[in-house]
């Protein structure tokens, strides 16, 4: 997992449940969290410091926070067939 400084889980601590951070309740990160700028690490394990539960925010597909994944676009421009058929009939 990546091993990023910079952001510090300041004010946190362990409890049974997680890591408890800003009154919320952090699980580890999962595998498909891997490379993810937003994960640090915390007393041997790594966590988000974006979303406290990262397994349910991939849990629908991808996570929207996630910085190593790209989102593919399918965007095909529109074309008028009146219009297209008035430029190929001037040669254009």
């Amino acid at each position: 997992m990546a091993k990023q400084e910079g952001h510090k889980f300041e004010g946190a601590s362990m409890t049974q449940e997680g890591m408890l951070y800003n009154g919320f309740t952090c699980q580890p990160v999962i595998d498909k969290c891997a490379g993810c700028e937003r994960v640090r690490p915390f007393e041997g394990q790594d966590y988000c410091y974006s979303y406290p539960l990262p397994a349910s925010k991939w849990s629908l597909g991808r996570c929207n926070f996630a910085t190593h994944t790209k989102v593919e676009t399918k965007t095909s421009a529109k074309v008028n067939p009146l219009k297209a058929s008035k430029r190929a009939s001037k040669g254009k």
